[in-house]
């Protein structure tokens, strides 16, 4: 990773953090979701976001190696993906977790909106991940 990777993401639709060498996509607003989950992440990168129809980030946990992520990044991840989520108060959050290739967009459904059609939850507490 280069050093300007994970400084000053200006212009780009998400923020860049990296967690055990993993490179972390968080994105920035209901179009850079979409932008993220749909154009940017591979199908093999894991999804991230808060459930129950919370608002806020899709976050991608990049996976080209196609490798098992280990359950200390996936779970923090998760515990960045409830950060950056109106879920940021509450004590723990579930978090649901799926490869990208498992993440469609319904038919005319607003930005940001998306639909799951397998995956797995985890719970965490919101933290902002340190660098």
């Amino acid at each position: 990773m280069t050093a300007e990777a994970g400084m000053g993401s200006k212009g780009r639709p998400y923020r860049t953090l990296t967690i055990d060498g993993f490179e972390v996509l968080v994105g920035r607003g209901d179009e850079d979701n979409d932008a993220l989950t749909f154009e940017i992440a591979e199908p093999h990168d894991l999804w991230l976001h808060v459930a129950g129809g919370t608002p806020g980030s899709h976050v991608i946990v990049r996976n080209p190696e196609r490798v098992e992520v280990p359950r200390e990044v996936v779970e923090r991840a998760a515990a960045a993906a409830a950060w950056y989520s109106k879920a940021r108060s509450a004590a723990k959050v579930e978090v649901h977790v799926c490869r990208a290739a498992d993440v469609s967009k319904p038919r005319g459904a607003p930005a940001g909106l998306v639909q799951l059609a397998r995956w797995k939850s985890v719970r965490v507490r919101p933290e902002i991940p340190v660098r």
